[in-house]
């Protein structure tokens, strides 16, 4: 028998409310666009990324919960804003349409480079590219056409979006991603709490 193990990935997760706007905005892109080369996210789906793990043994999850515990204190809770689509890598070679996240984008910063340290000294590389906060809204597929790409850039970039809701940050989660034919399907492994002092920091 293998080790068991879990696709897995630390993020912030999204009001019920922007959910609702990302899936208008998705349908609004679709129903302009009819790109058979782009993937859709599923708004239920999307994160606020931080870090993602890969396939971690079962073992390690407590661990890696006691280090995010220790990363998240003395954070306090603070508030995005979420506005602006825009693409990588350029408007006129789309690989992935998002939209932006501002706000109190310092505190945020701070909480995924201390998310990123602490889970270094448990073996999980550094990502050598820049932390840019974002919610990705689709990816084009590899056989879509340089066409495909640069009709999605005109699209995205003729196409205004910007939450009433924003997101509340309080906690930081660990989360699985179980893949199957449909997409993946994502859980919750474990919560930390962000109250400033954190002694509170709870599980649930």
């Amino acid at each position: 028998m293998g080790v068991e193990t879990v696709r897995s990935f630390v993020a912030i997760e999204l009001p019920v409310e922007l959910k609702r706007e990302l899936d208008e905005v998705i349908g609004q892109l679709k129903s302009a666009g009819g790109q058979s080369g782009v993937k859709w996210v599923d708004p239920q789906s999307i994160h606020l990324t931080l870090k993602f793990l890969g396939d971690v043994t079962v073992d390690r999850l407590d661990g890696i919960t006691a280090v995010l515990v220790e990363a998240a204190r003395g954070i306090p809770r603070f508030r995005l804003a979420v506005a602006g689509l825009g693409v990588f890598p350029n408007p006129r070679s789309v690989r992935v349409a998002w939209v932006g996240v501002s706000g109190e984008t310092d505190m945020l910063e701070r909480l995924q480079r201390r998310v990123e340290s602490a889970l270094a000294h448990l073996g999980f590389a550094a990502e050598s590219r820049r932390f840019t906060p974002h919610l990705t809204l689709a990816r084009v597929r590899e056989r879509a056409s340089p066409q495909e790409r640069q009709r999605l850039g005109q699209l995205v970039g003729s196409t205004s979006f910007e939450s009433r809701h924003g997101i509340g940050v309080d906690a930081v989660h660990l989360m699985r991603s179980q893949l199957t034919g449909r997409g993946a399907i994502y859980s919750r492994i474990s919560s930390v709490m962000l109250e400033g002092d954190n002694e509170s920091s709870k599980y649930r």
